[in-house]
């Protein structure tokens, strides 16, 4: 395959000293490491994926970066986004990444879109760049920069982790085997049905095995060598360190065509996540709200469980909730704060983390439930009976 940046000026002392392993290797040598020095690569998320990515591509020397992210560190990314530390938490994303960055690579080129990219923006950010990494956690983002990728004909470095469970590969349509995002996932799977990081959990280690593997498929595109990752899926399963391949073919038909030179004009929904997932909801009994209002104005003892994170907490709760946040609950000590008398109704905000509080109640041996619709349904109740 052809390289995609065409080599920059040649390497001073200090250069070909910073990357002589990269020199050593036949396949690279001084060309490859001039056209990694004047490439521009968008990652777009400085999290679990972009951390991995922004720190290799950053040592390899790739010459520009950019980097979209609007958000700022929580202790709880400390696991799994390397970029960050203790002493970052509450920082936007952008900085802490940039400081961390500009300490391994102090030249490189670093550009920050301090912004969320969606569909109506997405190519105006991402055009002008040689090459994109998805590191997004978000169906409705990895759609948008996928769409804006393929309508700007630049190549997209896509990975997605769930649990212990990780895909990787690369769309260019314009490539000779090439397909796109929608070629692999034609519809969004309904709102709500597959859990997310912050509901099934990842192992932080392996957004760095995916992570680092997505920086190598992007040096390779970048410097023309090997054999990237078009038209094939790489799927790892990190409980039995087993990585597959499946093939993946553009569609005579597209599901949904992206447009050939301007972002669509509304947000166009997203992906599933890992297509097999491990996460599927376990069978628990779920009631509505108003049969919630009628427990709790009944005499028998009922304890309603808020598993949602502090963050979402703080904008409302079901009035009299016991806050145990489902990662907590997984620890004997958070169980143990649940009491074991009554009737347990777990909530979150749309299902999958409740159904999993609820199932994991259940097994304990308590009679626990979930609540359907989460917090939103019942805010609806209430704003119907006031």
């Amino acid at each position: 395959m052809e390289p995609l940046v065409e080599p920059g000026p040649p390497l001073t002392a200090e250069q070909a000293e910073t990357y002589s392993r990269h020199l050593l290797l036949p396949q690279l040598g001084e060309d490859a490491q001039r056209r990694l020095l004047a490439a521009r690569v968008c990652v777009v998320g400085a999290g679990g994926l972009g951390s991995p990515v922004l720190l290799y591509l950053a040592a390899a020397g790739v010459g520009t970066l950019g980097v979209v992210d609007d958000d700022v560190v929580d202790r709880s990314n400390l696991q799994r986004q390397v970029l960050h530390g203790v002493a970052d938490v509450g920082r936007a994303k952008l900085d802490s990444a940039f400081e961390r960055l500009r300490a391994i690579a102090p030249d490189v080129r670093l550009v920050a879109h301090r912004e969320r990219l969606t569909a109506a923006n997405a190519v105006e950010i991402l055009d002008g760049y040689d090459l994109v990494l998805d590191g997004t956690d978000t169906f409705e983002t990895r759609y948008a920069v996928a769409d804006a990728c393929a309508a700007l004909g630049v190549p997209l470095v896509w990975g997605s982790v769930l649990g212990f469970d990780a895909q990787i590969s690369v769309f260019w349509p314009q490539a000779a085997g090439g397909a796109t995002l929608r070629d692999l996932f034609p519809t969004p799977p309904p709102a709500g049905s597959v859990p997310t990081c912050g509901e099934a959990g990842v192992l932080g280690a392996l957004t760095g095995q995916v992570g680092s593997t997505m920086a190598t498929e992007a040096v390779k595109l970048i410097t023309g060598v090997g054999e990237p990752l078009i038209g094939r899926v790489l799927v790892l399963d990190a409980l039995r360190q087993r990585w597959t391949e499946v093939p993946l073919r553009a569609r005579a038909e597209p599901a949904a065509q992206a447009p050939a030179a301007q972002p669509p004009a509304a947000p166009t929904p997203a992906p599933a996540a890992p297509v097999a997932s491990p996460f599927a909801r376990p069978e628990v009994p779920v009631i509505d709200a108003a049969e919630l209002r009628a427990l709790l104005e009944g005499d028998a003892p009922v304890t309603v469980l808020d598993v949602r994170e502090p963050v979402e907490v703080a904008a409302g709760s079901i009035p009299g909730a016991l806050h145990v946040p489902l990662a907590r609950l997984l620890t004997e000590a958070g169980r143990t704060a649940v009491p074991r008398e009554g009737t347990i109704v777990a909530y979150c905000k749309a299902g999958p983390r409740s159904e999993r509080a609820a199932a994991l109640l259940r097994a304990d041996g308590r009679d626990a439930v979930s609540l359907a619709g989460g917090f939103p349904a019942w805010l609806a109740t209430t704003s119907r009976s006031a």
